[in-house]
């Protein structure tokens, strides 16, 4: 055997292995299902687990006390052996009671959806703030669950008095459950504050008449890819230190990043990538993350990110619309970025398509190859300032402000200097023609 391959299979034998488990209710149709369950499958190489082997079951509803059944657990716990699997992981969220018999039964660790994502957050963020918001996450999620734990432990105390009635399980519960509370207040107090710190900047930026336009989207769509994108047309120094990771891979960035974009003959914008959205996304998570997902809120303009190469694109809007609104960034105008379209053109169903193709408020193009960046930009400026028409104006020299916000975001054609001020031939917004129209000629 070569080193090489010596090396990687080491490196398998170290990867936990994983069994996905997945039910299939009733009021669930076949299609999201499997889409649900392929999900989960990249969820678990998301959080660098060996997904080893699938199985599945159909029931009118979870069953209350093993959620799949009993003899679904013991078909399970067989399995378990036969592939010497170190974790199960189901796709749902499964109650506290839930977890705990299935942990009994199958002894093995046992987690759920939810707990998935939270540990994919915890394993990705960077900044501090992130790092907060994950642990709040994490220790809401675990609360409710801490009963029955030490069940080994005795609930009943002999003699009398106020706690003498108490076991040493209870009193040990109540003291997690204590710390675990004080950390979570701590924890709020310092988001807060970084929350304040953010508000200000933000201020800041708001006041600074510089659009403002948020990255939204499905994760993986590609939203870090475009941002990237971007940072390489614009006029800007240190581009590589400027940009964010992009990698094919769920959540593979947590941190709100923003970027200010100078591209020649255009107006500059500030540019933030948020988190990527997903099916169930923990209502812990949204609430977590509420701060940072409000770049979106404050945005002028939001760029939904769609990855047009994946046959679920459609749930994918749906999902993303609904946390919009979650958030309350329901009414920001929106422009559709079909990413991925190279990957399509000239399918059987897109077969007369070619990328860039602009219609209304969507696009279809390539982020990666930049291809449709020009006409993204240019629907940008159409849709925060409108069409844009020929003008000539004449600003007078003591007006200095004007002619610098006019030349700074228009496409300037012919300059003159007369007597009374400077002659200016150029391309605006109609916005901007009403806004200088004491001076136009």
């Amino acid at each position: 055997m070569k080193a090489t391959e010596t090396f990687d299979t080491l490196v398998s034998i170290n990867i936990p292995k994983a069994i996905l488990v997945g039910l299939n209710h009733t009021s669930r149709d076949e299609k999201s299902f499997e889409h649900s369950m392929d999900e989960l499958e990249a969820l678990a190489k998301a959080c660098d687990l060996e997904p080893s082997m699938t199985i599945t079951q159909t029931l009118p509803h979870p069953d209350h006390a093993t959620f799949i059944g009993s003899g679904k657990v013991e078909e399970l716990k067989t399995l378990i052996n036969m592939v010497d699997a170190d974790i199960i992981i189901f796709g749902d969220t499964l109650s506290p009671i839930q977890l705990r018999n299935l942990e009994r039964i199958l002894d093995t660790e046992v987690i759920d959806r939810t707990g998935l994502i939270l540990q994919i957050f915890a394993k990705r963020a960077r900044t501090r703030e992130a790092r907060m918001q994950v642990e709040y996450a994490q220790l809401q999620f675990m609360l409710p669950r801490l009963a029955g734990m030490r069940t080994e432990l005795s609930r009943q105390g002999g003699g009398s008095g106020r706690l003498s009635n108490k076991g040493a399980g209870e009193k040990k519960l109540e003291l997690d459950r204590r710390r675990i509370e004080q950390r979570c207040a701590e924890l709020r107090r310092e988001l807060e504050n970084v929350e304040r710190e953010r508000d200000t900047q933000r201020a800041k930026r708001m006041n600074s008449d510089i659009p403002r336009i948020s990255l939204v989207g499905y994760t993986n769509a590609g939203k870090s890819t475009l941002l990237n994108s971007f940072i390489d047309a614009s006029h800007i120094e240190d581009k590589d230190n400027k940009k964010v990771m992009q990698k094919d891979m769920l959540f593979a960035t947590l941190d709100t990043t923003v970027r200010r974009i100078e591209l020649p003959g255009h107006r500059p914008f500030l540019l933030s990538d948020t988190v990527g959205f997903i099916d169930e996304l923990p209502t812990t998570l949204v609430k977590a993350f509420r701060s940072t997902l409000s770049e979106a809120v404050y945005a002028d303009l939001l760029l939904e990110v769609i990855d047009f190469s994946d046959p679920d694109y459609m749930t994918h809007i749906e999902i993303t619309e609904k946390t919009l609104q979650d958030i309350g960034a329901s009414k920001i105008p929106i422009i559709y970025v079909f990413n991925k379209a190279d990957l399509v053109a000239g399918g059987s169903e897109h077969r007369s398509m070619t990328i860039p193709h602009v219609r209304e408020d969507r696009i279809y193009m390539s982020a990666e190859n930049g291809i449709g960046l020009d006409n993204l930009v240019t629907m940008i400026e159409n849709t925060l300032e409108g069409e844009k028409v020929d003008c000539e104006f004449v600003i007078p020299y003591s007006d200095g402000a004007a002619l610098h916000d006019i030349t700074s975001r228009s496409e300037v054609s012919d300059t003159e200097y007369l007597k009374e001020g400077t002659h200016i031939t150029l391309k605006c917004s109609k916005k901007m023609a009403l806004k200088y129209i004491k001076y136009s000629v």
